[in-house]
């Protein structure tokens, strides 16, 4: 069993910035991969980033050059740093991981970029 709890979320002007964190309940440091996804209001989940193990990253095509994965498994995190943020990136925010071939998600954190 693995517990995910996000953190970090709020509003913010379009343009600003963000860091949203996951705390998982155990070591990461085996956890082949880690991601965030998010989900609009009225649209599917989405896959936002990837990070691998070996610290190789993945990006969805509409963050690229703004957003920024890591993990730091000495403390069990992943995070998410946002910049430029758009109003298209409001959404709510999960972390993910697939451990043992078991799907593991947050409760997810709101992120609402607004004027």
């Amino acid at each position: 069993q693995v517990q995910l709890v996000e953190s970090g979320g709020g509003v913010v002007q379009p343009g600003g910035s963000l860091r949203l964190s996951c705390a998982a309940s155990r070591s990461t440091f085996s956890f082949y991969s880690m991601d965030w996804y998010r989900q609009a209001p009225g649209k599917q989940r989405e896959l936002v980033a990837t990070i691998i193990r070996d610290s190789r990253t993945n990006y969805e095509d509409s963050v690229k050059d703004r957003f920024t994965i890591s993990r730091d498994d000495a403390k069990n995190m992943v995070y998410l740093g946002m910049n430029s943020l758009k109003p298209e990136d409001t959404a709510v925010y999960y972390c993910h991981a697939a451990v043992a071939s078991v799907d593991y998600w947050g409760q997810g954190t709101q992120v609402t970029v607004s004027s």
